[in-house]
């Protein structure tokens, strides 16, 4: 087993003698690359962030901005890594580096305030610097809308970055003066090469080890030997534990890089999701054509843990406000489950028992997540938070309807925050299907959805608000859709 090592601003250094639970934030502080910031430990904030050589999408190789605090540096062995510092070109000995020109344009435009943040902030503007295919965005009447520049930039790819001294509007004039990279531009260039091949890892330190394997039959075998490991594909649930609740593991084990948990693939009546794929990574290949995922993506988080969540990490953790399970229940979406001895694909609808808790057996792995076809054409996702992105939801509803000459011929509608597990709405399903989608029918829906679930009191809502919230969903959802429905 060769020894693991991480490339670090063009330089390769070895991962050892770091903890196994050692974030790469930590590593790279450690090593005086100090840009590189901790602010929330949680992945919220985003003064972490560093670029990250993925595969990708358009071209060869993708840099990803992603949270340093969240990954394990262990988990990134192999791979190539640039922070805030790498991004600066090196003049001639005893000359300053020449700035990145998203530095530059951060730096006239008056985008540093305190600074803490913008290390952070430049990483992540770099990675949309970066993004193929970035080209001028007009709305409808020509023009650009507010969170698009005339460059091309997308204002959501620093969703993920907080600045606490309210400097946004220079951030904001920064990302969109940043022109296109240059024919000579070294990262601009790496993009046509490929990125780092997967890697196996097997990194010990004081009777801790994080293990990937090269294969997903490994992978399963080993689970089998080791059902106590904790298995992460992002980490971005597990870097919480590890940050905010000191939570260690004599064992983890990493499937982010495994192939055969990496695929997409649409047949003629399903749609499969490998569930290693990262939410950006389906976002760009799906490019719209599931609509309601399309909804939901850009609720989800924020574009720097959607770099790194995967549908297997959201659905493998139970939780009962993660933001994809009530989408993919209105989606009728089903999970195959492997393990050693083969596969069994179940409904999502069946595969909650619990809070935190579902029919997932000990060694088994979700390996992909399949939608059937074809899709309901009238879908929409409401996420109700305190704030409209980079939020936990305190309610989450799913629909998709099938309405045919003015009857609802079908009705799927998934809900999230409001009892221990996600659920669908099968009284209020029943209480639409058959019926003429007309205000009168939305109206003594709502009443049956606002009545749905078990919710409670907690900080983030009151249990009679989240109740009222699920009534208003329907109610908007009609809104929303009599004058794009035919009567």
């Amino acid at each position: 087993m060769v020894a693991a090592r991480i490339t670090v601003n063009g330089k390769e250094t070895p991962i050892s003698p770091a903890a196994p639970h050692t974030t790469a934030l930590d590593f790279l502080r450690e090593r005086g690359l100090t840009g590189t910031k901790e602010g929330c430990a949680e992945g919220e904030c985003g003064a972490c962030s560093v670029l990250v050589a993925r595969p990708g999408v358009n071209k060869p190789t993708d840099w990803v901005a992603v949270n340093a605090c969240l990954v394990p540096v262990a988990a990134l062995d192999g791979q190539e890594i640039i922070t805030s510092e790498g991004l600066a070109t090196a003049g001639e000995p005893g000359t300053p580096p020449t700035l990145h020109p998203v530095q530059e344009e951060m730096a006239v435009r008056g985008g540093s305030q305190c600074g803490y943040c913008t290390p952070g902030f430049i990483c992540s503007m770099a990675a949309e610097y970066y993004r193929p295919n970035r080209c001028a965005h007009a709305d409808s009447a020509g023009g650009t809308d507010a969170e698009h520049g005339p460059n091309g930039f997308d204002l959501h790819a620093l969703s993920g970055n907080l600045c606490r001294c309210t400097g946004y509007r220079p951030i904001r004039d920064a990302a969109f003066a940043v022109g296109t990279p240059s024919e000579e531009d070294p990262l601009a260039q790496r993009r046509d090469q490929s990125p780092p091949a997967p890697v196996a890892t097997e990194y010990t330190q004081d009777d801790s080890a994080f293990l990937r394997k090269s294969t997903l039959a490994e992978t399963l075998r080993l689970l089998r030997e080791r059902p106590d490991a904790v298995v992460v594909a992002g980490s971005t649930d597990w870097g919480v534990e590890v940050n905010i609740r000191s939570r260690r593991a004599d064992c983890v084990v990493a499937i982010d890089r495994l192939p055969e948990l990496r695929e997409l693939r649409a047949a003629s009546d399903h749609i499969e999701i490998g569930a290693a794929l990262t939410l950006t990574e389906i976002e760009r290949r799906l490019d719209g054509s599931v609509p309601l995922l399309a909804e939901l993506f850009p609720q989800f988080a924020s574009r720097l843990i959607r770099n790194s969540a995967t549908f297997g990490g959201n659905l493998g953790t139970g939780s009962p406000i993660g933001d994809s399970p009530p989408v993919l229940l209105a989606l009728e979406a089903s999970v195959v489950l492997a393990d050693a001895d083969g596969e069994r694909e179940v409904p999502l609808a069946d595969y909650f028992t619990g809070y935190r808790q579902s029919v997932r057996r000990p060694g088994e792995l979700i390996r992909a997540v399949r939608i059937p076809l074809p899709l309901s054409p009238v879908v929409a996702f409401h996420k109700i938070a305190k704030r409209r992105f980079d939020d936990i939801s305190s309610v989450a509803v799913a629909f998709a309807l099938d309405i045919e000459d003015g009857v609802v011929r079908k009705a799927r509608i998934g809900l999230g925050g409001v009892a221990a597990t996600p659920i669908r709405a099968l009284a209020t399903e029943a209480a639409l299907e058959g019926r003429p989608w007309s205000a009168e029918t939305a109206e003594a829906a709502a009443q049956v959805l606002q009545a749905q679930g078990t919710p409670m009191n907690d900080h983030r809502a009151s249990a009679g608000y989240r109740s009222a919230m699920l009534g208003q969903s329907l109610l908007k959802l009609y809104a929303q859709t009599t004058e794009a429905v035919p009567s």
